[in-house]
């Protein structure tokens, strides 16, 4: 079983966020979008949001937490992360798009 790809990632815990450089073709304005939807999440909610790409292509938006941390709020986190996904419905249908072709040869 393989593991999924993570396209990026944010963490209010540290204050950081991650871009997977095996991307770094993705035109830098998508790259920026991506960066300033995970920084909002996690200033909104808390907790870790990643952009993943499983095996079969299909772009996955995970969020977690601390176990310990209580400001994190789950239903708004899942609340959030559904209004993502119709907000940007193109930008993440583009993306698997891309990653079914570039990196798993699928057209």
């Amino acid at each position: 079983m393989s593991e999924n790809v993570t396209l990026c990632a944010a963490s209010a815990y540290d204050k950081k966020y991650y871009f997977n450089p095996e991307f770094g073709k993705l035109p830098s304005n998508i790259q920026k979008e991506l960066q300033i939807m995970c920084v909002i999440f996690t200033e909104e909610c808390g907790g870790i949001i990643s952009l993943e790409f499983d095996e079969e292509g299909n772009l996955l938006v995970r969020t977690s937490a601390d176990e310990e941390d209580i400001t994190y709020d789950e239903v708004s986190a899942g609340l959030l992360v559904h209004e993502l996904q119709k907000e940007k419905f193109e930008l993440f249908e583009a993306l698997e798009k891309f990653y079914k072709v570039f990196f798993i040869g699928i057209e």
